[in-house]
């Protein structure tokens, strides 16, 4: 089966179970200080599960691009990919385990509706209990499995570590207030040999290869309560995630997902250019998959407005650039290549996310761009090298100038110069456990430890880009956004340098608009009409029928009665934001600007504070 139609068929399989189909989030998070890219179905829903109602009712589906950067390390396998689809349904408060695991079960095997699979290789996990926190065996959804038709040894269980899910871990993580649940995960056994490295006996969650996870249900049901136990929340809520390309996989047999079709094309090019068939030997494989994979990446980032740089999503997207960069010199290519296999997955996602071929030249001009800087960092890295002797720092040369550990391992052996590998492979474990950790804090953090500080934030982000259109004319429009608990950032729309007598004017509005103690209502309503009535909204983004409103002002605004014809400002947005502007002047804090500054070309950027 073909990525696309596998798609089409969970949508449409729960479309017809009277769920609405909402568009993908865009794959950068705007207003979301807590991660630097969608990872997950679910994060864009947060809110949601949280008791805000959704415009779209209790009952979602869609296919979510997603960006995950703890599996850089991972690609070259036959199954880690950073970009991918994640196919999601969930249920605000409505359905729960005894009607979402058999729906998910039917989707798997039905050959008329569903993806065909067979049942026999279908083996599920459930949550075993945690003794340290007190949560029981999640004895019904074994129940549910078995009653569906699994057999018993293909049913495991697990504890908090494999399968418990909450944004902080496992219970005892959890602080105060923040809701999860077990959950159950479905994995794919491909019947390859089990690896005996990886333990004696082959299970599900073994890492050797021969079952791969295809899904995921999460029954959020608790919520941490003061004195540390867990309560049973009122409304229970259903989030499921698969990856599409793991599930077309399994569709196939086979167990690497970069022989999917959604690859083929680049896949060939690569053949061709290189002159080695994919499956060659295990080396050749491995460039081959780290190219595809962040290619493919690379290209949905530059056309979600990302470029390379050396901070955030851009240091990101540049170290999946330049990795290829060094995968393609082992393939023997050397001629520029990555800018053509760009090309392929643009054709190959035309039908649904067209604005990735709708961005060729801009990708092709990052790509190769990034190319030819790249070449100039090797120089400077060999230039180093040469100076070092005898003496290598393979560590300091990858995170002062980017230089590959494994080139200069190689270039180090090419002259018989000993390195200690063992030191720089500990090294470099615990600059990516650093990472990693860095990673899981800002997904942690933000809005969950910061939550009043950052929402008065974001409701200043609101005046602010209103005071702009009025200061600056009405074609300023909002082209990106960053909000922490200590300063928003805006990237808007203007083509030139703002004077000081306009960013008085900008800070004498917001802090007019303070002063006056405005109302904040929301209000759900068709997108259409929330067109009609001028709101801003997200440049590129798509939006569901029903949509989130908020508006700033009058005095007089409800939320039954919002007056927009009168309003300060009106914007799509999720929230959450204050009741009152009052609340941005708390203990006298006044609106200022920090910084303005250009962010690229026709784009301009403002820092400011509430201080």
């Amino acid at each position: 089966m073909i990525l696309e139609e596998a798609r089409k068929r969970y949508i449409d399989f729960f479309v017809k179970r009277w769920h609405v189909h909402i568009p993908s989030a865009p794959i950068v998070p705007e207003n979301d200080p807590t991660t630097l890219f969608i990872s997950s179905g679910m994060q864009p829903l947060v809110p949601y599960f949280l008791g805000l109602p959704h415009p779209e009712g209790k009952r979602l589906v869609n296919s979510q691009t997603s960006f995950r950067t703890e599996d850089i390390e991972e690609i070259g396998d036959n199954r880690h990919t950073t970009f991918f689809e994640m196919l999601g349904n969930w249920s605000f408060g409505d359905y729960f385990k005894k009607e979402q695991l058999p729906w998910l079960f039917e989707f798997l095997t039905s050959r008329d509706e569903g993806l065909g699979l067979d049942s026999r290789k279908l083996f599920v996990t459930t949550f075993s209990g945690d003794a340290e926190s007190g949560m029981m065996v999640d004895a019904e959804s074994v129940g549910i499995w078995k009653s569906i038709g699994i057999a018993d040894d293909h049913i495991f269980s697990y504890g908090a570590r494999k399968n418990w899910w909450s944004r902080a871990g496992v219970p005892n993580k959890m602080p105060v207030g923040e809701i999860g649940g077990p959950d159950s995960e479905v994995f794919y056994d491909f019947g390859t040999p089990h690896d005996v490295r990886f333990g004696e006996e082959c299970h599900p969650n073994c890492d050797c290869g021969r079952f791969i996870e295809i899904g995921n249900s999460v029954f959020m049901q608790f919520i941490k309560q003061q004195d540390g136990s867990f309560k049973e929340l009122p409304m229970k809520n259903v989030d499921f995630g698969g990856g599409l390309e793991r599930l077309v996989a399994a569709t196939r047999n086979d167990p690497d997902v970069f022989l999917i079709d959604v690859f083929n094309t680049a896949r060939i090019m690569l053949e061709r250019r290189s002159g080695n068939p994919y499956g060659s030997s295990a080396h050749i494989m491995r460039s081959f998959r780290i190219i595809l994979d962040h290619i493919r990446a690379a290209s949905f980032l530059i056309a979600s407005g990302i470029r390379p740089s050396n901070t955030e999503q851009g240091y990101v997207l540049r170290r999946l650039i330049r990795r290829s960069i060094r995968e393609v010199g082992k393939l023997g290519i050397k001629d520029a290549v990555l800018a053509d296999i760009s090309e392929e997955f643009g054709a190959v996602y035309a039908g649904t996310y067209s604005f990735v071929l709708e961005a060729t030249e801009v990708i092709r001009e990052e790509l190769e761009k990034e190319e030819r800087q790249f070449k100039k960092t090797l120089e400077h890295g060999l230039r180093e090298l040469e100076k070092m002797g005898n003496h290598v720092d393979a560590f300091t040369l990858f995170t002062t100038y980017g230089f590959p550990v494994e080139l200069t391992m190689e270039i180090a052996t090419e002259r018989g110069v000993s390195v200690d590998l063992s030191a720089v492979q500990e090294q470099m474990e615990k600059h990516r456990v650093l990472s990693r950790t860095g990673a899981a804090q800002k997904f942690a953090g933000g809005l969950a430890d910061h939550m009043e500080k950052t929402v008065r934030y974001h409701t200043a982000h609101h005046l602010l880009l209103k005071a702009l259109q009025m200061v600056l004319g009405p074609d300023v429009h909002q082209r990106g956004s960053n909000i922490t608990s200590e300063r928003l950032r805006i990237d808007f729309s203007y083509g030139q340098k703002m004077t000081p007598e306009q960013k008085a004017k900008v800070e004498k509005i917001v802090n007019e608009k303070i002063i006056e103690a405005l109302p904040i209502t929301r209000i759900v309503m068709k997108k259409d009409e929330a067109e009609r009535l001028g709101a801003d909204h997200e440049f590129g983004a798509n939006y569901p029928e029903q949509v989130s409103v908020y508006s700033v002002g009058p005095k007089s605004a409800t939320e039954a009665d919002p007056s927009f014809s009168e309003a300060f400002s009106i914007e799509f947005c999720g929230g959450p934001h204050v009741r009152n502007t009052a609340e941005l002047g708390t203990n006298g804090a006044r609106f200022r600007i920090l910084k303005e500054e250009a962010s690229s070309s026709g784009i301009r950027r403002i820092k400011a504070v509430l201080e």
